[in-house]
């Protein structure tokens, strides 16, 4: 089999079994793999393949006394994750990989970086994440300095500044904001260290505040990201300032908020009310 089969088996998905078009991509570059890595065999034009069509759908968006239900039920690390996703328009990649420097207290602002599409960017940091923030810090440091008495506290850097700057690994300013409870152990190396906190347990905690507030709203950790967008477009701010905050390339993929803010038949008058 070859392009052909497999020109019909992706038109097979999109037609006949209607798939996503996550999925279908998903499907092709299985078999992309497949035969150039374990077949070993170049794969060529596959013609016209039917592409399953990519919905267009409105992000789900929680009102202000929602965010606060959903954020009432959370506490420590999590509760600050999450109203920095909500507070700063943060991605929760980008909430996790935050280290010490990043944080400007005096300036009131955080940055971000390398963030999607390998772009820094610099939000505010929220004056009622500040306390807590300072207090969560000194808890991150007397940890760091736990693990630097025991011969770690060395954090990963990015590309090669472990070798441009030697003691940086084991520098508080470059230490994660949220790290792991447990060290990671390379048993080759015997080396132990601390990664940022895995992302499927601030995912879970989200879940089960929601499903603790009673919301019917399928949120997740995003949809803070979404709801922050949409209350400061509520709030008067101009779209462009919220798609630099939010660090898109197109301002039209930040337009989609004004459609969430479009109040649909509830905001427009029956012309029968003027008989």
């Amino acid at each position: 089999m070859g392009e052909r089969e497999i020109n019909a088996f992706l038109t097979h998905l999109a037609v006949e079994e209607k798939v996503s078009a996550s999925t279908q991509n998903q499907a092709l570059s299985a078999l992309l793999f497949l035969y150039r890595h374990v077949l070993e065999r170049a794969v060529g034009d596959l013609g016209e393949v039917v592409r399953a069509r990519r919905p267009h759908r409105l992000p789900v968006v929680l009102t202000r006394e929602e965010v606060r239900g959903v954020l009432d039920h959370m506490e420590g690390q999590y509760r600050i994750l999450a109203g920095l996703m909500y507070g700063a328009g943060l991605r929760l990649t980008e909430s996790l990989q935050i280290r010490v420097q990043d944080l400007d207290f005096a300036a009131g602002q955080v940055t971000v970086r390398d963030g999607k599409g390998s772009k820094d960017r610099v939000s505010m940091l929220p004056a009622a994440l500040l306390s807590p923030l300072r207090e969560h810090l000194d808890r991150v440091r007397r940890i760091h300095r736990s693990d630097l008495s025991e011969g770690w506290g060395r954090v990963t850097l990015p590309d090669a500044l472990h070798r441009k700057y030697p003691n940086a690994p084991t520098d508080w300013r470059w230490q994660w904001v949220f790290p792991q409870e447990h060290r990671w152990y390379n048993a080759q190396t015997g080396l132990q260290g601390r990664h940022h906190l895995d992302p499927s347990l601030v995912q879970r905690a989200v879940r089960d505040a929601v499903a603790a507030t009673g919301l019917t709203k399928r949120a997740t950790c995003h949809t803070f990201r979404h709801s922050f967008a949409t209350h400061l477009l509520e709030d008067g701010y101009d779209i462009r300032t919220v798609q630099e905050l939010l660090g898109h390339r197109d301002v039209r993929t930040t337009m989609i908020y004004t459609h969430v803010l479009n109040r649909g038949p509830r905001g427009v008058r029956s012309p029968m009310d003027h008989l």
